[in-house]
């Protein structure tokens, strides 16, 4: 595992264009009784959906109002699902906050909020009231398919819709339909500026979102290639 350093966050680019297409995985996932589910990071501010022991680990960088992301979401988001359904992938999202900016309406920092309620046990924990990581990446590809760039953003009631399309466990989205939230400002800035200074190691020169780094190759992935997930997953 890299080593890793918090950065204060200075400013980030978004310079980078997600080319791809819209791609069908043939099949679905076969039924489990344990499904790949969902679990907070270690340090408390990234969420990874799929087995711990999935054979490729990724984290993406991503933040809600970046268009960028939502490419990447709309072009690979269905392929994440199906190989996090079959145990083959587990994706680590760290939600960033940086397009909020002073004076505005909290759209991303609300999302991230969602993400994080998303992986919550639930009443009693356990796998039965908690998510799995399928399901949550359904909810990740609808809240980025919902963007509104510098405006207000999704609302409660329409943030838990989202989950409940999803599949998300009925607690959730009573949870999101209340507007819950699982991170205070203070902790939505600490998670800004860990978050910030993991992407930073990652790229230095190019430290935007969204980046999707390969935890086991220790390098980040370019996404420039229509093939670049159906590659990863078959090397």
């Amino acid at each position: 595992m890299r080593s890793r350093q918090v950065v204060v966050a200075v400013a980030l680019s978004l310079a980078l264009v997600v080319s791809g297409c819209t791609r069908a995985v043939a099949g679905t996932p076969l039924g489990d009784t344990n499904p790949p589910r969902v679990a907070v990071t270690e340090d408390s501010f990234g969420i990874r959906a799929g087995s711990e022991d999935a054979p490729v680990q990724l984290e993406i960088y991503t933040e809600p109002q970046c268009t960028h992301c939502a490419d990447l979401q709309h072009d690979f988001g269905d392929e994440f699902a199906y190989y996090i359904g079959t145990g083959q992938l587990a994706i680590t999202y760290r939600p960033m906050t940086f397009l909020d900016g002073p004076g505005t309406s909290g759209h991303s920092a609300r999302v991230a909020n969602a993400l994080f309620v998303a992986a919550d046990e639930g009443q009693g924990g356990g796998a039965a009231t908690s998510a799995t990581g399928r399901e949550f990446q359904r909810f990740v590809q609808q809240l980025w398919a919902h963007q509104e760039p510098g405006g207000a953003g999704p609302d409660d009631a329409t943030i838990a819709e989202f989950a409940r399309t999803a599949g998300l466990p009925d607690y959730q989205v009573r949870q999101l339909l209340s507007g819950a939230t699982e991170k205070s400002t203070d902790d939505l800035a600490a998670m800004e500026s860990t978050n910030f200074g993991y992407l930073y190691e990652v790229d230095p020169v190019n430290t935007r979102t969204p980046t999707v780094f390969d935890l086991h190759a220790g390098k980040k992935v370019e996404v420039y290639d229509d093939d670049w997930l159906t590659s990863l997953m078959e090397s």
